[in-house]
């Protein structure tokens, strides 16, 4: 027994040390991949591809993965990749996570690199541009898979490199992301027991900011459809108005979070993002359509606010002889850091970030279809600032900003924070606290 416990504390040792003792070759090899890191976020920027439409971004991410060797799946929820390092021995299984989409943005950033691309979205002819830094999210993914790969001979474990199509959320009447990445079994043959993403963020540059259990808001759209009675607009008592409900609704609906919960417990939001009603100046129409979205970091709490909702347009609407029809739509989970899994990442997010440091952050009620991976996985999130240099984080522009901006001298930061933590994981797996 004493025997055989000397020789899993001398093991233990050996693997703790497996991933410092690489640390300086992996500085040098990072360092060396930047300008290949630049030239395909550029050109990821340049030619970005919307939800369900990363055709050519995906091919040249199945090229690159396939030209290092890797096992690699295509085809995952539309273009999904997948990546496979199997080291030199067998041991744990850890997943590394990018999202390839851009958004229906049309850029204003004076760049060589700009995008110029149109294309539809609903319907709607738009401009695109990653607006939200998925392409740097992928060129470091990248870059991180040719790290890694050189020490293939000395990795215990697999690494996946999981690249994820339509975070920003497929197109009205598709499935896509992370969520159908796991329908259709991206995890099946390969079952991490850790997972890792990170967002680009108008922090300090380079600086790493994380915070353990909720640090992004589960996020529902809504839409109600108020219906009333068509009539002349000079003669509005012989009709109903849905437009004049629809008024009294938003300004109820707001009063929700405000009044009807408690925000001592957890932050909620609700906002009405679309109000389409009507065809001609002088026609009171017949409905109005409203669409919107809540953000929550509560389940009880959601449940609430929904249930709130659809009583609240049901009642307003009756009380003006209207009716309203109340729907809902999960669009991505409460992004729920491990706590433990938190904890143990820290000493290798401080080596990533070097003197930009390690910062925490307050929850953000923006959400992430990432929580669905952490909900099959235990996992961490975090996010890589990337202001621009002289400009202060206030006066930064914010992602989906035509705007936005990235500081590309921050992105080597974030291939050291990939890198580092799949080896200190395969070297060393922390417990987590779903394990307890």
């Amino acid at each position: 027994m004493i025997r055989t416990l000397i020789s899993l504390l001398v093991a233990g040792v050996f693997s703790a040390q497996a991933s410092t003792d690489l640390k300086p070759q992996t500085e040098s090899a990072i360092r060396d991949i930047q300008p290949q890191l630049l030239q395909w976020r550029r050109h990821f920027h340049q030619y970005p591809e919307l939800s369900n439409r990363e055709v050519n971004t995906a091919k040249k991410v199945a090229a690159h993965l396939k030209s290092l060797g890797l096992e690699v799946q295509t085809g995952i929820a539309h273009h999904g990749v997948l990546g496979v390092l199997k080291g030199a021995k067998p041991g744990p299984t850890v997943a590394l996570r990018a999202d390839m989409d851009a958004l229906p943005v049309t850029e204003q950033v004076d760049l060589p690199f700009a995008s110029k691309v149109r294309s539809t979205f609903n319907d709607q002819e738009v401009g695109v541009m990653h607006a939200c830094g998925h392409d740097a999210h992928t060129a470091m993914l990248m870059a991180t898979a040719s790290v890694l790969t050189q020490l293939k001979s000395e990795l215990t474990g697999t690494v996946l490199f999981v690249f994820q199509p339509a975070e920003e959320g497929p197109p009205a009447g598709e499935e896509g992301g992370a969520k159908l990445m796991l329908k259709e079994g991206v995890f099946a043959k390969y079952k991490p027991d850790a997972i890792f993403g990170l967002h680009v963020w108008p922090g300090p540059a380079g600086q790493l900011q994380v915070k353990s259990e909720g640090i992004m808001a589960a996020a529902d759209s809504f839409n109600i459809t108020v219906k009333g009675t068509q009539v002349h607009g000079s003669s509005p008592w012989r009709g109903v108005d849905p437009i004049a409900v629809t008024g009294q609704l938003i300004s109820a609906l707001h009063q929700i979070p405000a009044r009807q919960l408690d925000v001592t417990q957890a932050p909620a939001v609700l906002s009405v993002g679309q109000v389409h009603g009507g065809v001609r100046w002088n026609i009171i129409p017949d409905e109005v359509k409203l669409e919107g979205t809540i953000r929550t970091f509560d389940p009880q709490m959601r449940e609430q606010l929904l249930q709130k909702m659809q009583h609240t347009s049901e009642h307003i609407a009756a009380a003006s002889g209207a009716s309203a029809e109340f729907h809902h739509h999960g669009f991505a989970a409460v992004t729920w850091n491990d706590a433990q899994l938190t904890e143990w990442a820290m000493p290798t997010l401080r080596w990533a970030a070097g003197k930009a440091g390690v910062a925490p952050i307050k929850p953000i009620t923006a959400s992430e279809d990432f929580s669905f991976f952490q909900q099959q996985v235990p996992g961490v999130f975090f996010f890589l600032g990337i202001a621009p240099d002289n400009t202060p984080v206030d006066k930064t522009a914010p992602n989906h900003s035509p705007y936005f901006q990235i500081n590309e001298k921050a992105l080597e930061n974030g291939v050291r924070a990939f890198t580092g933590l799949a080896l200190d994981y395969l070297a060393n797996p922390a417990k987590t606290a779903t394990q307890d």
